[in-house]
């Protein structure tokens, strides 16, 4: 292990020594916004006679597919400012007119890359290494986020801004207005420069172009390569104070939970949460009988590795500066960086008990952000309720900026409730050796009533340039670490992982074919405790092909060496409820990949993968189609099929599926029907949840909300009195939750 990892680091220092990208320009391109004395009404049509005076921002380059040839279509942006607001106005010049335009669907946040987009970044400190981010589709659909360094991403930020579009035979176009409150700089200088760019995808050609140019390795978020707005007149800060109180009536009704005792009844909540941006860098929230009723409900997945789930976090406060907050190890990509993820702090274990909701009382956040420094604080209780104790969770991070593009960090946890306290502490760096590749590494401790002391500890190097991507990572968690306000994925291992793709755009490819990239990745487990080999595994991608229109084709294979040894007194492997023996097991699988154009009305994904599987065979098939005839309506549909032969202990054999149905149907982008049904045949598992959303006003919002599960259970029966409830093991008993929720909130901004 240590001679391939020997050689493998010294490859991977030679590599960086060549830089395949192309540096920021000595000389930035540069641009004035317009003030004006009025208040502009905002309807995506920009016939106001003052958008005439303003300069026109345009000769956009390509970013995808050849860097710095100039744009096939004619981009137009605008800016002007009053003592309120910055407005943006954009005109996406399109000779193929409406029909031309690709929008699959009206979602907020969508996915970035799958339809017709703009947007433009904002760097207000000018240490270009800040963003924030504001991007439009056609159809007046929204999506922000915060960006540090382009490697620190918060996407589901979502910044007090309205926008509205147009679309005519010739073009489309936007028109912005952001506040100043919603906006970052520096306080209290008058003439201010901002770093800025902006960029537009035509999906109908797949074609990526932006005003000051960025290589295609990286997102127009690298404030690196923007250009500058100068001679800013922005206005002093104001008091800044955001207030949302929320009302919400539910209806609960269950049969058959025994186990959780939840009564049937009806209820009314209210609470609030408050927003005091105190400076431009230093924001206070408060949060009183928090709610997250709007959520989107997890969908079950198919785990077949031997590592834990991981679920985001979907709950919009603790997704507020959520990248501030979740420094640690995770997979840079799905086949890029390793399988662990090691967090310090992972909001999840707040307010959740085994995905079920426990009350939050309260909360408070405050985060500031400079030139120099980025630092928060967050403490939230939950109520206790019935076996639950009431519980205080805190974490504090601080990192400081060094350099141009590098920066050290420490980040603290403590839980504590009635019985027990438990603590981390972690110190992280992240370092860019060059514009292309980067280090990140961080060491961590924890430490919990009746428990030892337990650490953890990795490293991660990565290179993402224009003709290679690879990357080198190793890392530890030893037996005795448990934060317990974080996540591993993988306990009481130590996980060596490298890999490389070749980004090839040579001559000799079709014309349909954007880039062929062959590639592959060895990683493997060793047991912290005993230094035994429980896992490994050869990956290979000889064939994968990105198509010109967004779609593409793969190959692939995995040779696989796995341990299994329970002396120990691990918890046995199971797998579609089939216990898998101990022993040693050598297997190969094979796969598939195929994507098609997902901003077309009917788009499929299909992966398949067939071989052997432990001691058995499996054969996994995975389809996902989506049919959106107009961007007002997508439907689509996931199966994965699961056949497995002679597995586990007793060489049983059977075949489950997870099926997935699920839609959205919108008035505009503040209007919106959206909702998922999902079955499992493993526990008989279905899952309803429908909501109904109107953003009335900006980000003040009128939920209607049905959720409803059942499931197989062989927990709980009643006992003979008939009063009281206990457990029965091999009991079967079918559970029944069924909720109705109609929240409505309020924003007002002072």
């Amino acid at each position: 292990m240590n001679k391939f990892y020997l050689s493998t680091l010294l490859l991977f220092s030679f590599k960086t020594i060549a830089q395949d990208v192309f540096l920021p320009d000595s000389i930035k391109k540069n641009i004035e916004a317009t003030p004006i004395n009025i208040r502009l009404k905002v309807d995506g049509k920009l016939d106001e006679s003052v958008w005439q005076q303003a300069k026109e921002i345009t000769d956009f380059v390509q970013i995808e597919p050849i860097q710095k040839d100039p744009a096939h279509q004619k981009t137009v942006f605008k800016l002007l400012y009053n003592a309120d607001y910055l407005y943006v106005g954009a005109i996406m010049y399109e000779p193929d007119g409406k029909k031309a335009l690709r929008v699959p669907n009206l979602q907020r946040d969508f996915d970035y890359g799958g339809s017709d987009q703009i947007g433009l970044s904002i760097d207000g400190f000018n240490d270009e290494r800040n963003a924030m981010v504001f991007m439009a589709n056609p159809y007046g659909s929204q999506r922000d986020l915060l960006t540090f360094d382009d490697q620190v991403f918060d996407e589901d930020w979502d910044g007090l801004w309205r926008v509205r579009t147009t679309r005519t035979d010739t073009a489309w176009i936007a028109e912005f207005a952001i506040p100043w409150e919603t906006l970052r700089y520096q306080p209290n200088k008058a003439n201010q420069t901002w770093s800025v760019n902006f960029f537009r995808l035509r999906r109908m050609t797949n074609e990526q172009t932006s005003w000051s140019a960025v290589p295609r390795a990286f997102s127009p978020s690298r404030m690196q390569y923007a250009g500058k707005l100068t001679n800013i007149q922005a206005p002093p800060p104001s008091p800044n104070i955001r207030v949302q109180p929320y009302v919400l009536v539910s209806d609960n009704r269950f049969d058959g939970s025994e186990l959780y005792d939840y009564k049937d009844g009806s209820s009314v909540k209210y609470g609030g949460e408050v927003k005091w941006a105190v400076t431009p860098n230093t924001v206070i929230d408060l949060t009183y009988n928090t709610d997250f009723a709007q959520a989107d409900a997890d969908q079950q997945v198919n785990n077949l590795s031997r590592l834990s789930v991981f679920f985001p976090e979907r709950r919009q406060f603790f997704l507020e500066n959520a990248s501030l907050f979740g420094t640690g190890l995770s997979p840079l990509d799905d086949f890029y960086g390793g399988q662990q993820r090691i967090q310090p702090f992972f909001s999840r274990r707040i307010g959740l008990n085994n995905g079920r909701a426990v009350p939050i009382e309260a909360g408070f956040r405050i985060v500031n952000r400079s030139l120099k420094s980025n630092s928060g604080v967050m403490y939230v209780r939950e109520r206790e309720t019935g076996g639950d104790f009431s519980t205080n969770f805190l974490v504090g991070r601080f990192s400081q900026n060094v350099g141009k593009q590098n920066r050290i960090g420490l980040i603290g946890t403590w839980k504590n409730d009635k019985f027990k306290d438990n603590i981390t502490a972690s110190a992280d760096g992240f370092f860019r050796i060059n514009e292309s590749t980067s280090l990140s590494a961080m060491a961590m401790i924890s430490e919990g009533t009746g428990e030892k002391m337990g650490y953890s500890g990795y490293y991660q190097m990565s290179h993402q340039g224009i003709k290679w991507t690879y990357w080198l990572s190793q890392n530890i968690v030893n037996q005795s670490f448990n934060p317990e306000m974080g996540f591993v994925a993988r306990p009481n291992v130590i996980e060596n992982s490298a890999g490389g793709y070749w980004l090839c755009r040579d001559k000799w490819l079709p014309k349909s074919i954007r880039s062929f990239e062959p590639g592959g990745f060895y990683l493997n487990y060793y047991s912290a405790t005993t230094g035994k080999l429980i896992e490994e595994r050869w990956n290979t991608n000889p064939v994968w092909f990105a198509f010109q229109n967004g779609g593409a084709f793969g190959l692939f294979t995995d040779t696989y060496y796995q341990l299994l040894d329970y002396s120990d007194g691990s918890e046995k492997l199971s797998f579609f409820n089939v216990d898998i023996p101990e022993g040693k097991y050598n297997y190969n699988r094979f796969g598939i990949f195929w994507a098609t154009d997902d901003s077309k009305k009917l788009s499929l994904r299909i992966i398949g993968e067939t071989g052997n599987y432990y001691n058995g065979q499996l054969t996994t098939v995975s389809t996902n189609a989506r049919f959106a005839p107009i961007p007002h309506i997508s439907i689509e549909g996931r199966v994965a099929n699961n056949n497995y032969q002679n597995l586990g202990i007793k060489n049983e054999s059977g075949n489950n599926q997870l099926y997935t149905l699920s839609g959205r149907f919108a008035l505009n982008p503040r209007v919106q029907l959206i909702g998922f049904y999902q079955h499992s045949s493993i526990s008989n598992f279905d899952v309803w949840n429908i909501r109904f959303s109107w953003e009335y006003q900006p980000l003040s919002f009128i939920y209607l909300v049905f959720n409803q599960r059942g499931y197989d259970d062989y927990r709980t029966t009643l006992s003979n009195d008939g009063l009281r409830r206990r457990i029965i093991p091999e009991q079967l008993s079918r559970q029944n939750e069924q909720q109705t929720i109609a929240k409505i909130s309020y924003l007002k901004q002072f």
